[in-house]
C-alpha cells in the first residue's frame, strides 16, 4: 500500500541555477545533496557508469523535490510543452499569489500569464518555468 508521495525528481543541466530558482527564489530548503555513484545507483536506473549528484528539496510541510543532475550519462535537453503526456508540472500553494508573482517575476522568471482567478473563485493560479523548463504552478487558495 501506497503511504504518501516521497518526491519529484527532475533532471536539470544547470544544477547552480536550477537551485538558484528552487532555494533562493521558491525558497525551498535543502535536505540533503550527494554524488551517487556505482553499482547501486547503476542497478536502480537501469544505466552503466552513472555519475549524478542529487539534491533533495523540501517546502515547510515536509513534502520534497529531488534535482538530479547526470554528470554520466549526459541529459539531453527536451523541451516539454504544458499537453504532452507524461509529468507536465509540480504545483506549489502560496499564501499570497500576487506578492510571488510580483517578487518572482521581478526576479526575471518566466510566467505564462498574470495570476488568474479560478471560474469558481475558489483559487487564483499562474505557471512560471524554472530553468530547466519544468512548469510550476503557483496557487492561492482564496
Amino acid at each position: 500500500m501506497i503511504n504518501n508521495i516521497r518526491h519529484s525528481g527532475i533532471v536539470v543541466n544547470d544544477l547552480a541555477a536550477s537551485l538558484h530558482f528552487y532555494k533562493d527564489l521558491l525558497r525551498l530548503k535543502v535536505i540533503k545533496q550527494m554524488d551517487e555513484s556505482g553499482c547501486y545507483i547503476d542497478n536502480i536506473l537501469g544505466l552503466q557508469a552513472v555519475k549524478v549528484t542529487t539534491v533533495k528539496m523540501a517546502v515547510s510541510d515536509g513534502q520534497m523535490i529531488e534535482l538530479l543532475k547526470y554528470h554520466n550519462p549526459e541529459s539531453e535537453q527536451i523541451t516539454r510543452r504544458i499537453h504532452d503526456t507524461g509529468l507536465t508540472h509540480i504545483a506549489f500553494t502560496v499564501d499570497n499569489l500576487d506578492s510571488e508573482y510580483n517578487r518572482l517575476k521581478g526576479q526575471g522568471v518566466p510566467f505564462n500569464f498574470p495570476p488568474q482567478l479560478s471560474p469558481d473563485s475558489y483559487v487564483k493560479v499562474t505557471f512560471c518555468r524554472a530553468p530547466e523548463g519544468t512548469f510550476i504552478e503557483l496557487v492561492e487558495v482564496l
